[in-house]
C-alpha cells in the first residue's frame, strides 16, 4: 500500500510540474529531475528500489513502440545511413572512448570495468530530446534522425554491456564470437518482430470492427513481443521496433480514422505518464546512490562524470560531422543510395550533436549491474561505475537539456523562410 501511495504521489507532481514548466518555459524533463533529486532527500521517503528488468519492461516496449509506429517510413529509409552510424557504430566508438578516459583517469578501473562504463552510458536518449524540443519546430530531417537513432542504439549498448560485463567476470573475449552473437541477437530480435507484426496483423483484421478490442491488442503485443524475444534471448528492442514499423504500415491501410483516433489518444496519455516518471526517477536515484559513495571523493567523481560527458559529446560532435562529409561525397560521386534529401547541413549536425543526451536506459544498466561476481566476491567498484553512470546522466540532461532550446531558437531564426519544419505535438 506505501509503494501504491509514493506512485500516487509522483505521478501528482509529475503532472502538475508539467504544468508549471509549460508556464515558466522551462523544459519539464529538466524541471522534474530537479524535483525528482529534491524528492529523493526527503528523510521520511521509504527508499525506492529500481529492478532494472521491470524499468526495461515497464518503459522500452510502449516508448519504442509509439517511436516506431509514428515514425516517417521514408523519411526513416531516406536516412538510415546517419540513423545506423549513429545507432550502431557511434554507440561502440563512445563506449571505446570513456573506456580509454575512465582506464587512465580513474584510480582502480581495470579495462574490463571501464568498458562496462562505457558501455552504460553508450547510447542516447530521444525521449530526452524529443521531450525538450517539443514545440521548437525541428525538422523532419532532425526529428527522424534523433527518433531512428534512438530505435536502434539502445539495443547496441545493452550488447556492448553484456560482452563489457562477461570480461569483467573473467569470460574470454574472442571478436569473432562477439560479433556473432551481436548478428544473432539483431536478427533473432528481427525475425521475432517481423512474426509478431504479422500474427498481429491477422489478429486485427478480424477485430478491426471492434475498436476496443483492436486497441487492447494494440496495447499488449509490445510487451508482449519484448518478453518474447529476451525469453529466446534475442533483442528485445529490435523485437518492438520491427512490431511497430509494422503496424504502423498495416495500420495505414486498413484502419478506419476513429480507430486511428482513439488510439492516438490512448497512447498518447501513455507516453506522457511514462516519460514523465522516467525524468522523475532519475532525479529520485542521485540521492541513494549518493549514500554509498566516500564523502571525501564525491565531487571527485563528479568530475569524472563531467569528463565522461564532454568526452561523449565531442566523440558525438566528431562523428556527426564526419557523417556529414561522407554523405556530401557520396552525393558528389552519384552514388544512387544517397539523395539530396539525406544530406546533412550545418544546423541540423550541430542539433543532433548537441541532442545525444543519456537517459533511462543508462540509468537501468548501471543500477543493473550485479552486486557480485559468480565466485561470491563483490563487484569491484560498483558504486563508483554507478555515482559516475547516474552523475553523468544528469549532467547530460540538465546541462544539454537546458541549452538546446536556447541552441534550437538561435539557429531557426537563421533558418530561410521556407525551409520544411514539423512541431510535435
Amino acid at each position: 500500500m506505501e509503494n501504491y501511495s509514493i506512485v500516487l504521489f509522483l505521478l501528482a507532481v509529475m503532472i502538475g510540474l508539467s504544468a508549471l514548466a509549460g508556464k515558466i518555459r522551462l523544459p519539464y524533463p529538466v524541471l522534474l529531475i530537479v524535483a525528482g533529486i529534491g524528492i529523493g532527500f526527503i528523510p521520511t521517503l521509504p527508499e525506492i528500489v529500481l529492478n532494472p528488468e521491470i524499468i526495461f519492461l515497464i518503459f522500452l516496449p510502449p516508448l519504442l513502440y509509439d517511436a516506431a509506429f509514428n515514425i516517417s517510413f521514408p523519411d526513416f529509409r531516406t536516412n538510415i545511413r546517419t540513423i545506423s552510424a549513429l545507432a550502431i557504430g557511434l554507440v561502440f566508438l563512445t563506449a571505446t572512448c570513456i573506456a580509454v578516459l575512465a582506464h587512465y583517469l580513474i584510480p582502480g578501473m581495470t579495462w574490463a570495468m571501464s568498458f562496462t562504463l562505457g558501455a552504460i552510458l553508450s547510447a542516447t536518449d530521444a525521449v530526452a530530446a524529443t521531450s525538450i524540443t517539443k514545440g521548437l519546430r525541428l525538422s523532419h530531417k532532425t526529428l527522424t534522425i534523433l527518433e531512428g537513432e534512438s530505435l536502434v542504439n539502445d539495443a547496441s549498448a545493452l550488447v556492448a554491456f553484456r560482452f563489457s560485463l562477461a570480461a569483467v567476470t573473467g569470460t574470454a573475449f574472442v571478436f569473432r564470437e562477439a560479433l556473432l552473437q551481436f548478428f544473432i541477437l539483431m536478427g533473432g530480435g528481427a525475425i521475432i518482430g517481423f512474426v509478431m507484426a504479422k500474427l498481429l496483423a491477422f489478429i486485427l483484421v478480424r477485430v478491426k470492427n471492434n475498436d476496443m478490442v483492436t486497441i487492447s491488442f494494440m496495447l499488449i503485443m509490445p510487451f508482449i513481443t519484448y518478453l518474447l524475444a529476451e525469453e529466446l534471448h534475442v533483442s528485445g528492442v529490435i523485437a518492438v521496433v520491427l512490431l511497430g514499423l509494422g503496424i504502423s504500415r498495416f495500420s495505414k491501410k486498413v484502419f478506419p480514422d476513429s480507430i486511428k483516433l482513439q488510439s492516438k489518444s490512448i497512447w498518447d496519455i501513455i507516453i506522457f505518464m511514462l516519460n514523465g516518471l522516467i525524468f522523475i526517477l532519475i532525479g529520485l536515484e542521485f540521492p541513494y546512490v549518493l549514500k554509498n559513495i566516500d564523502p571525501d571523493k564525491v565531487w571527485l567523481y563528479v568530475g569524472y562524470a563531467f569528463l565522461v560527458n564532454i568526452v561523449a559529446l565531442v566523440v558525438r560532435m566528431i562523428r556527426v560531422f564526419m557523417q556529414k562529409g561522407s554523405l556530401q561525397r557520396a552525393f558528389q560521386r552519384k552514388d544512387k543510395r544517397v539523395s539530396a534529401n539525406a544530406l546533412l547541413d550545418y544546423k541540423t549536425s550541430l542539433i543532433i550533436s548537441w541532442a545525444g543526451m543519456r537517459g533511462i536506459v543508462s540509468l537501468a544498466i548501471a543500477i543493473g549491474l550485479p552486486k557480485t561476481l559468480e565466485g561470491g566476491a563483490p563487484f569491484p567498484q560498483r558504486d563508483i561505475i554507478i555515482f559516475i553512470s547516474v552523475v553523468a546522466v544528469l549532467i547530460s540532461l540538465i546541462g544539454q537539456g537546458l541549452s538546446l532550446p536556447w541552441l534550437i531558437r538561435t539557429l531557426t531564426r537563421q533558418q530561410p523562410a521556407g525551409a520544411e519544419v514539423r512541431e510535435r505535438k
